[in-house]
């Protein structure tokens, strides 16, 4: 296990660009919480399709989002996404959900609420969160931030065979034009869009083994540790 001085690490990017991996991987590295900020989303998301919340109904959504509770578990060593006492982690990686996240997630109202959430996740640091604007509004002045990219074809190869290995039935095609759609809305949206700021480390993992990716963010979290502790 690493060793460094408490801190945030943000890790942002792109819907399938390996952000979850390097996360999680970073998370039992340097012995810290890993959190999904996407997750939080699709539980949102999750809620309202179960329940005919109508997304474009601001004041539907402001009263459901009374009814929404989101926290991680450590189960069987896996960290599942809970919405209101449910284990709710395979349901939120359908297409159904892929499909209405990135517009529910333009939602100011919403965006405020899960934002206020992660920032008091992140108040005794210690965690790794990932998501689409953790370094550029969650935490700006997060210690570690990384960008995550990759090529396209890549990111659909690696969205198929996700969905693949956990049974659905998608086409290739589906997921190409999913990844787009949300690829768009994401850094177009007025609330908050992914964005890469100046501070943050740039990684192309199209190429990269997980391990090499861990090891090109650990090496630059420990070069910046030894500022941190100088």
């Amino acid at each position: 296990m690493t060793k460094i001085v408490d801190s945030v690490v943000a890790i942002d990017g792109f819907s399938s660009c390996g952000k979850s991996t390097l996360a999680k991987e970073l998370a039992k590295e340097l012995g810290y919480r890993f959190i999904d900020s996407g997750a939080m989303y699709r539980a949102c998301t999750l809620y309202f399709l179960d329940n005919g919340v109508d997304i474009n109904d601001i004041d539907a959504v402001t009263e459901a989002l009374n009814f929404i509770h989101i926290e991680f578990q450590n189960i069987h060593g896996y960290n599942a996404t809970i919405l209101n006492g449910k284990n709710i982690t395979s349901e939120i990686k359908s297409l159904r959900v892929a499909n209405q996240v990135s517009e529910v997630a333009t939602i100011k109202v919403v965006r405020e609420q899960m934002v206020k959430l992660q920032q008091a996740m992140g108040k005794q640091k210690r965690i790794v969160m990932d998501g689409r604007d953790i370094g550029s509004v969650v935490f700006p002045k997060a210690q570690h931030k990384f960008f995550i990219i990759a090529d396209v074809d890549v990111r659909v190869k690696r969205r198929h065979n996700e969905l693949t290995t956990k049974g659905k039935t998608v086409s290739v095609q589906d997921v190409k034009e999913n990844l787009a759609h949300r690829d768009h809305i994401d850094s177009t949206r007025k609330e908050s869009p992914l964005t890469r700021t100046p501070s943050h480390i740039l990684i192309d993992n199209s190429y990269l083994t997980r391990v090499e990716q861990l090891m090109v963010a650990l090496k630059h979290i420990k070069a910046k540790n030894r500022t941190l502790v100088a």
